[in-house]
């Protein structure tokens, strides 16, 4: 502090919703230690970075801001710049960070040491660079910055055991470690308390929750409490992965009804050739029995999945292979991706990566495929009624409010402020490939 004026900080968080919520705990703590979160970045005092280190191409547009924030640097001596996440556990990130100019560095493990790491290097002029390369004890009660009062975002499980061939995370964020259920409990209730309507349970694989601890409480059980606490009027969870969804996790989606009809469970690929060389354990046969389970108990649960195309030695056949899967399940969205070769992982080493030209054209035919599909989904929805809830001014139209449908859908309506936080019914009037519009029910 100078003169009694609160240091400012502002936060950069890029991928996936683990660093969402990273990023609320590391506000929470500068927060609690005085700081003030910035109007704008050329305001602060300190300006950190939440990465994400999934594809290269996360890695090169952080590297660009930072030469950005370099500016703002040279006109503010005094600025800290702190970066932190999945960027910081990589040797080879370390590296060519050393030549940028961070002045504080941490890693996955050890979020709680920010305010201590930052005032470190403040007082001393120097750089402050603590990365713990293996997970410690997780600690309980972090305070939090969440903007959103009315939905939050609950870990439930840290790390992940699966080590697909093409992925860094259990590199970056360990082995899988489960929460206790008390502690997520007491979590959710303060949660509700403080008027918090609608809970994401995050996870790498929410399926294997408390296996790792040999908790007598699996993610099914887990569904249950958390659909018993008042206050708690919608549940959603990412990611599942399809080798752990069992009968009982289904059922449980099925019967406690505060849990939404959504389930993002990823595909990856649809050539049982390349989910072997993935490493994903399960084919596309068990796939289909599962959304067929899930289809069955669940009426008019909505899918979406993660699809990649142009992995090492993928054959016409098999992109064909994941075309044909795409056209069987139907999914109600699917975020598609080009693969990316990721240092440290199997894949990177593996003969036959696909040009990149190839991967492109790919990549064009199966989004052309699954828009359409989105699109006719959507579509199929106009006329009917649909619960949702308001969530905020639409981020395309100031003038509209956004919802969103049990199934996830965003729904674009016109209605009054006051609406917002509430859970209305809408009729869709019209259906587009990513969203859908419509008039409020009274």
């Amino acid at each position: 502090m100078e003169q009694n004026k609160p240091l400012k900080y502002h936060i950069y968080t890029y991928g996936c919703q683990m660093n969402v919520r990273d990023s609320e705990i590391i506000g929470g703590l500068l927060e609690d230690n005085g700081y003030e979160e910035a109007s704008s970045p050329e305001s602060a005092d300190l300006i950190l970075f939440n990465t994400c280190s999934v594809r290269h191409s996360a890695e090169n547009k952080i590297y660009g801001k930072l030469g950005e924030i370099n500016l703002l640097k040279r006109n503010n001596p005094e600025l800290i710049v702190a970066l932190g996440g999945c960027m910081a556990q990589l040797p080879d990130c370390r590296q060519k960070l050393k030549k940028i100019g961070v002045d504080v560095l941490f890693g996955t493990h050890n979020l709680y040491e920010v305010p201590f790491l930052v005032s470190k290097s403040r007082e001393t002029g120097e750089k402050v660079w603590q990365v713990w390369d293996e997970e410690g004890r997780e600690i309980e009660e972090f305070p939090a910055n969440r903007h959103n009062g009315l939905s939050a975002f609950v870990n439930i499980m840290y790390g992940c055991n699966n080590f697909c061939s093409y992925c860094i995370v259990p590199y970056t964020r360990g082995r899988e470690r489960s929460r206790k259920p008390e502690d997520i409990i007491n979590e959710i209730q303060q949660l509700a308390e403080q008027g918090c309507r609608e809970v994401t349970l995050l996870g790498q694989n929410v399926n294997s929750y408390g296996k790792t601890n040999n908790q007598d409480a699996d993610f099914a059980d887990l569904l249950g409490l958390v659909n018993g606490i008042d206050g708690i009027e919608r549940i959603r969870f990412t990611t599942s992965h399809p080798k752990d969804m069992s009968d009982k996790l289904i059922e449980a989606i099925a019967v406690n009804h505060k849990v939404c009809e959504h389930v993002h469970v990823p595909l990856q690929a649809g050539s049982n050739r390349i989910l072997q060389k993935m490493n994903r354990k399960y084919t596309r046969e068990h796939y289909l029995e599962l959304v067929g389970k899930m289809r069955d108990r669940i009426p008019g649960i909505a899918i979406t999945s993660d699809l990649i195309v142009g992995f090492p030695g993928e054959s016409d056949q098999d992109f064909r292979d994941t075309l044909d899967m795409v056209n069987t399940v139907r999914f109600d969205a699917a975020f598609t991706f080009l693969y990316s070769p990721r240092q440290g992982t199997k894949a990177a080493d593996l003969i036959d990566q696909i040009p990149i030209e190839v991967k492109k054209s790919r990549l064009n035919e199966l989004m052309t495929v699954q828009y359409q599909i989105a699109k006719e989904i959507n579509t199929s929805l106009e006329g009917s009624i649909q619960e949702v809830f308001v969530e905020g001014p639409s981020k395309t139209n100031a003038e509209k409010l956004m919802a969103r449908t049990r199934t996830n859908r965003i729904v674009i309506i016109s209605a009054a402020k006051d609406l917002i936080g509430q859970i209305i019914h809408v009729k869709i009037t019209e259906g587009k490939t990513f969203s859908l519009m419509g008039d409020v029910v009274i």
